[in-house]
């Protein structure tokens, strides 16, 4: 498997969890996570509704099946993201208040954990490449300055996508703590 593409989508992941943490305006993508309890499987939120936003701090949810309202608004009720559905019966409109400066300061904290287990796995992937390498030298199919050079190669690479990280998570804390 291809190092860069394997750290690559490493990052990527780490960035489509960084969207599900809540600014101070609305994103859809907040919504990513929540499964909704759909004819007794666990269904994504957005495979069952349209969901958009109307303006900032709002978030509208069309559900494609208008029987399936309720147990939206459950799901969403239940989730850790402490937001309070308003069903009219066709649609789910979410009003995203403002944050507060402790609830800001959570977020950033959160957004450094997701950080941490993203630059984890590209650790493990790191390790999984070196020991791949080490192995080519054991077995007399490299060199000794040849597995040293593949080694440096590699940690560079992971160094790269590590301070590439630290900046999605800069953006994040920038965005988080914006008012």
């Amino acid at each position: 498997m291809d190092l860069e593409a394997s750290m690559r989508k490493s990052v990527d992941a780490t960035q489509r969890t960084f969207n599900t943490i809540r600014t101070g305006r609305a994103n859809p993508s907040l919504l990513d996570k929540i499964s909704v309890e759909y004819y007794g499987a666990e269904t994504p939120l957005k495979s069952l509704a349209t969901i958009s936003t109307p303006d900032s701090s709002t978030i509208q949810i069309q559900p494609f099946d208008a029987s399936s309202i309720n147990v939206i608004e459950k799901a969403i009720a239940t989730s850790d993201l402490g937001l309070t559905c308003n069903n009219d019966g066709r649609s789910i409109r979410i009003n995203i208040p403002p944050l507060t400066e402790d609830r800001r300061k959570d977020l950033c904290k959160l957004a450094s954990k997701y950080a941490e287990e993203g630059k984890v796995a590209l650790r493990n992937i790191r390790r999984d490449a070196i020991d791949r390498v080490k192995k080519q030298e054991k077995e007399a199919e490299l060199s000794e300055d040849q597995s040293r050079d593949e080694q440096d190669k590699v940690q560079k690479l992971t160094d790269k996508f590590i301070t590439l990280i630290d900046k999605h998570l800069a953006e994040k804390e920038a965005d988080i703590l914006k008012v």
